[in-house]
């Protein structure tokens, strides 16, 4: 059987006899929405940090493009800004960078020693660009040699931000939770404060009446304030997770961090203009009362029986641990995960609460749970952890690249080592290669004495049997991975809010043999369904 869930020429994957396939959760248009921009050409471009890509959409007709593609010269985009030339200025916020794409979308390195170079915005043709990090500066580029002359010091994470009709430059401050001007043209000006007490603001921008309308990354709330009086209004209350603002063809656009981008029309109503969806997605797990959950980073979301997404945490969510990459239910509403930053953590959203079980690592993946303990894959260094209350065990070194993980049993756990293409049994005795010659394996699971292993370099998941080694392709042609041809520049992470990011397509299975699949080449979860004779 097979279905077309082809995308970014991926093939429709061709299904073995005796499984179904079904796509659980819609894919993603976007993978991720941060920076907004209206262009000179009037369609909106919207930066994708998690996507590695600027996409540029026409809101009348829907037609999204991408203007600077994953794999492309530009990293982690997180805002943008255009010149009266039509120059488009991007922040990449993981490599310190601001780098500039002409209009035939050839590009340079304007700077490259910025940190967390996010917010951008050009008045007259003066470009000026903020770092999103305590002790951050606000800067003004030369847009020719990128000399730079600072404009504040020592700021608490400034974000997005624009020139009002008074000429001043107005920015939010997230640590502060706080916006702030200054004059960007007097020399030794000092920061004034505009407004406090909002809810984490991360961007601004101004409309016709010169009123700030700024986006609130942890209240959902977007907020128009008038600073001359200080008055503010709610002009809609969305999602938490709100990022980035524009206004095109009288409307007010909003990204979010989820990908999805609403419109505010002026007399308040808020439609959908694309919906959200995952970002990659990463790991998957299911509890006992046979509930899917989804690791996506930024999000932890559960899986409805209708396949809708609802998000348990985020970010901004009070006891959020950071950004998920591996997940393991160990009871009801309880998990342990595994975070960019290099914590292990035991997670309960429905009290808000986390609690770290062991930190400082380098880029962990995978996780497990069960009565011999919690264990880890610890992608940076090879190795792989067992983690006990007061302690740290090191169960196996000199891995190329281990992700996922199970238990095998007398204290022995099978390992997906990606960077050597093959599964291994690591126990005391050392790892003993269980399977080879595979592409690039990422997510296992063992059940019924088969070993299903998605091999996410050849966009297949295959089984294996455990007695006698025999193995066979269940899905081949899955959307995983980049799109064919496309080589992904690595996504450095940016401090606080994460480490290092990278593909995890996970796999879990459901009380009646489904498996479930992890599918970030098109940001959806999939669905194996085992089916009779």
């Amino acid at each position: 059987m097979t279905e077309p869930l082809s995308r970014d020429g991926l093939t429709s994957p061709a299904i073995a006899a005796g499984w179904r396939l079904q796509r659980i959760t819609e894919p993603s248009r976007l993978f991720g929405a941060n920076g907004l921009r209206t262009g000179p050409d009037g369609r909106v471009y919207v930066a994708q940090v998690t996507g590695s890509q600027i996409s540029a959409l026409d809101v009348a007709t829907g037609e999204l493009v991408a203007v600077s593609p994953r794999g492309g010269d530009v990293v982690a985009p997180d805002d943008v800004a255009f010149d009266s030339a039509g120059h488009l200025y991007a922040t990449e916020v993981m490599d310190a960078r601001v780098s500039v794409l002409d209009a035939s979308g050839r590009s340079r390195v304007l700077r490259d020693d910025l940190p967390c170079a996010n917010g951008i915005t050009v008045h007259h043709d003066r470009l000026f660009v903020g770092e999103c990090r305590d002790g951050g500066r606000l800067m003004e580029l030369d847009r020719a040699t990128g000399a730079q002359r600072i404009l504040a010091e020592n700021l608490p994470s400034p974000n997005a931000m624009e020139v009002g009709p008074d000429g001043l430059l107005y920015f939010p401050v997230m640590t502060a939770n706080e916006i702030w001007r200054i004059d960007p043209y007097a020399e030794g000006a000092a920061p004034q404060r505009v407004a406090a007490d909002l809810g984490v603001p991360d961007s601004v921008k101004f409309d016709d009446h010169g009123r700030i309308v700024s986006t609130q990354a942890a209240s959902g709330a977007v907020l128009r304030i008038d600073p001359r009086t200080g008055e503010r209004t709610v002009l809609a209350q969305l999602h938490p997770g709100l990022d980035n603002c524009t206004f095109v063809d009288g409307a007010l656009l909003v990204s979010n961090f989820s990908g999805e981008i609403s419109r505010i029309a002026a007399g308040g109503e808020v439609t959908t203009a694309l919906p959200g969806g995952l970002n990659w997605p990463l790991d998957l797990t299911v509890d006992e009362n046979g509930t899917l959950y989804v690791a996506d980073g930024t999000y932890f979301y559960a899986v409805g029986p209708d396949g809708r997404l609802h998000t348990l945490g985020m970010l901004f969510t009070p006891g959020y641990p950071g950004f998920i990459r591996g997940v393991a239910a160990v009871g009801p509403g309880e998990f342990v995960v595994t975070t960019s930053g290099g914590q292990v953590s035991r997670y309960v959203p429905a009290e808000s609460r986390s609690e770290v079980l062991a930190d400082g690592f380098d880029q962990l993946y995978g996780v497990t749970a069960g009565a011999a303990g919690v264990a880890v894959t610890e992608f940076g260094t090879g190795r792989v952890l067992g983690v006990r209350t007061g302690g740290v065990d090191v169960l196996a070194h000199g891995l190329a690249g281990p992700v996922g993980i199970v238990p095998a049993g007398d204290a022995a756990y099978l390992v997906a080592e990606s960077g050597a293409g093959r599964v291994v049994r690591v126990s005391a005795s050392g790892a003993e290669t269980l399977v080879d010659g595979l592409s690039c394996p990422q997510g296992i699971l063992v059940a019924d004495r088969r070993l299903y292993v998605v091999d996410a370099g050849a966009r297949r998941v295959l089984a294996v049997d455990l007695d006698t080694g025999a193995r066979h392709d269940i899905a081949d042609g899955l959307p995983i991975g980049p799109p064919p041809g496309v080589a992904p520049k690595p996504l450095k992470g940016m401090p606080p809010f994460s480490g290092p990011q990278g593909p995890f397509s996970g796999i879990a299975r459901g009380h009646d043999g489904t498996l479930f699949v992890a599918a970030d080449g098109d940001g959806s979860v999939l669905a194996l369904h085992p089916v009779g004779p």
